[in-house]
């Protein structure tokens, strides 16, 4: 555990390895923090260095006033990776973590090696979903709030196949501050990164859960289709947060995506 001042703003970050080495950098969802790649990255067997963190308004991180942008997530992440002495980086982003990739690699393409993305979209929702949401959120607060929105974050079946993860998740939800799901939630609702996709450069490897509600397989599919070196992987038995879902799954796909195309030790 270990935190990084940027500019002012403290966020939350695990690093193991080295600087001069390759790194993998895992980008969490709304709501959620970096302890959702727990089983991931046990599963990718110490191929390379990892950095894990929390986004702003998210776990340990700071929680600056709002709204923010995806361009203020992506700014983040670029003077902590500077600060950390990052470079030629493979970034992992999931739902609005892939956008933050995304936009990473559209505004700083020449630190990124490959991303992987999953559960994402360039756009995800609608505004007017998104003011809902945050409405929500406001007059009932984000605890009450939880138990509408995790559902949607899974298959059918996790909450009968896994209770004890299920209710954990609404937990992790349910206390997340107020101020810092709304202020990113602001971000989802103008955030749009369609215009800068033919840009980015990077090799992709884009996944998506078979009973994703809330990014459907369709829409990933098509995000795959305009990016212009990637490969789309769809996980089964999967919602929302395939690593949560089916880690070793999510793994494997990566750990292949990777010695394809020669990355790691």
């Amino acid at each position: 555990m270990k935190f990084e001042c940027i500019g002012g703003l403290t966020l939350h970050y695990t690093f193991n390895g080295t600087p001069e080495a390759q790194s993998l950098v895992f980008i969490n969802s709304l709501g959620t923090d970096l302890r959702i790649w727990d089983d991931v990255v046990a599963c990718l067997e110490g191929q390379f260095d990892v950095l894990r963190y929390d986004l702003r308004g998210h776990g340990l991180s700071d929680i600056p006033p709002g709204p923010y942008s995806i361009h203020d997530h992506a700014d983040d992440l670029y003077v902590l990776l500077k600060q950390l002495g990052l470079k030629d980086v493979i970034l992992i982003g999931i739902s609005v973590g892939g956008m933050i990739a995304m936009d990473y690699a559209i505004l700083h393409g020449d630190n990124v090696r490959a991303l992987v993305l999953s559960d994402t979209a360039p756009r995800i929702g609608t505004p007017e979903s998104w003011s809902v949401r945050m409405d929500a959120v406001r007059r009932r607060g984000l605890a009450d709030v939880a138990r509408e929105i995790v559902p949607r974050w899974f298959a059918l079946e996790f909450a009968k196949r896994q209770p004890d993860d299920y209710h954990g998740m609404i937990n992790m939800l349910a206390r997340m501050p107020d101020d810092g799901y709304i202020a990113t939630c602001e971000a989802l609702r103008v955030g749009d990164l369609s215009p800068g996709l033919a840009s980015i450069k990077a090799q992709s490897l884009v996944l998506c859960g078979t009973e994703d509600a809330a990014t459907p397989p369709d829409q990933v599919r098509e995000l795959s289709s305009l990016l212009p070196d990637s490969q789309f992987v769809l996980v089964e038995h999967a919602g929302h947060l395939p690593c949560i879902e089916q880690p070793q799954v999510v793994a494997a796909a990566m750990n292949q995506f990777f010695e394809a195309n020669g990355y790691g030790r």
